[in-house]
């Protein structure tokens, strides 16, 4: 890694670690206040789904913004957005509003996260591309989710110990006021490296042309389509126990007023992500073929969560919730540079937001209809029907493996084309 690379790598791991920092000071307490505004396990599920939906519906337009006005902008916007929609969620809480404006407001919360959706991962790829870097996307991957790991146990902590000594909306405030000054700090580092925006097209062009790419190099490339269409099952499923197991393990505690435990468990699985960080790119070496680990990192999400589900012991649930969170933390870097090695350089963003658009619209459907089981039924077994539903994703993957990519096999940034990659094949072993 050369001087060059090395400084777009430390401005990627500081807007990760910002990005991190803010979200991670809410996401111990986020269902416990919304329980505590009055809405129903069915409504904070709800509101959660309307907040993926505002992915969905902006996702293709701020994908707009990322390729012909910029990564930079794109991030700026973001950062503002979320910081005012934050501080609109508090207000809500204050007021103790009715569901229809948590609604909205969730809506708007999911514009100021698609700004950031394969933004700031398309700028950092073309960046190093553009600087000369030929290492492995994993092991840069890997420093960014060790990254988020600190980060996200860091504000996990703060967030819950914060709202045990103060009141839940408090990390709120606070998590608007971190968006403030990350605005600041980019606004002052980025520069859009390797990438020129592409101002032809007026915006409701650039719309169509976007959908166009999305489809071209994502849906009508095979191997990427299939490891899109696996995501709505994965990260629907991943979205909602996170949240679930907030209110679940202060139940298994004894104590539904104990915050503190409550971002103890996103305090823990950030640990966990620093753990799988470090290892992603020492794992992707045990196996020749990414989609290996993506398969058997997806086989062991299911069990992990069917087994939290059946759980009765805190303690054991708290295990189950690292190796639940490892198993995220190894794939994660591993996918990202899958999906990263089969997208050309300018319809990388794009892309990108495609498959988080397709991620998004899992959790639409399954966070209301996995809350609605918790009301029936309980959390555990919403927790076991998730573990369930995430086994849809398995055919999906083995689909994507089936197609042979370069990016498959590839350990550096430059093995794989992009533009070349076949679309069948036979099997091969890991």
């Amino acid at each position: 890694m050369n001087p060059a690379a090395r400084r777009v790598q430390r401005i990627y791991l500081v807007l990760m670690l910002g990005n991190t920092l803010a979200a991670s000071l809410i996401w111990g307490i986020n269902t416990l206040f919304l329980l505590d505004a009055g809405l129903t396990n069915f409504e904070a599920f709800a509101a959660n789904a309307f907040f993926t939906a505002g992915m969905v519906l902006f996702e293709v337009p701020t994908g707009v913004v990322a390729d012909t006005v910029g990564r930079k902008a794109s991030y700026l916007l973001g950062t503002v957005t979320l910081a005012v929609t934050t501080a609109l969620y508090w207000m809500l809480w204050v007021w103790h509003a009715p569901f229809v404006w948590w609604a909205i407001v969730s809506v708007l919360l999911g514009l100021g996260f698609t700004f950031f959706s394969g933004a700031v991962e398309a700028w950092l790829v073309d960046a190093l591309t553009s600087v000369g870097f030929t290492g492995s996307l994993e092991a840069v991957f890997g420093r960014g989710l060790v990254v988020t790991g600190v980060a996200m146990f860091t504000g996990s902590v703060l967030g819950g110990v914060i709202a045990q000594l103060t009141n839940l909306g408090v990390p709120f405030v606070l998590r608007a006021a971190v968006l403030v000054v990350m605005f600041v700090i980019a606004a002052l580092v980025m520069k859009d490296l390797g990438f020129t925006p592409d101002r032809s097209e007026g915006p409701i062009k650039a719309t169509r042309t976007v959908l166009r790419a999305s489809v071209e190099y994502g849906l009508k490339k095979r191997s990427v389509r299939y490891m899109i269409l696996a995501a709505p099952f994965a990260s629907g499923v991943g979205i909602y126990a996170f949240y679930a197991l907030q209110p679940y393990l202060l139940e298994l505690y004894g104590d539904t007023t104990a915050y503190g435990i409550a971002g103890l468990a996103a305090a823990i699985l950030s640990l966990a992500q620093v753990a799988g960080g470090v290892l992603a790119p020492r794992v992707r070496t045990l196996f020749r073929r990414r989609t290996t680990v993506v398969i058997s990192a997806s086989v062991g999400s299911v069990l992990a969560l069917i087994a939290l589900g059946l759980n009765q012991m805190f303690w054991l649930a708290l295990l189950l919730l690292v190796l639940w969170g490892f198993v995220f933390a190894v794939v994660g870097p591993v996918r990202q540079a899958y999906l990263n090695g089969m997208i050309p350089s300018k319809q990388r963003a794009t892309v990108l937001s495609f498959d988080s658009l397709f991620g998004s619209a899992g959790g639409v459907v399954i966070q209301p209809a996995l809350g609605r089981a918790a009301d029936l039924w309980g959390y555990g077994t919403s927790l076991v029907i998730g573990g369930v539903i995430e086994l849809a994703a398995l055919p999906f993957l083995f689909a994507s493996r089936a197609q042979h990519d370069p990016s498959d096999t590839a350990v550096a940034l430059t093995d794989a084309d992009p533009g070349a990659a076949p679309e069948s094949g036979a099997d091969a072993t890991a």
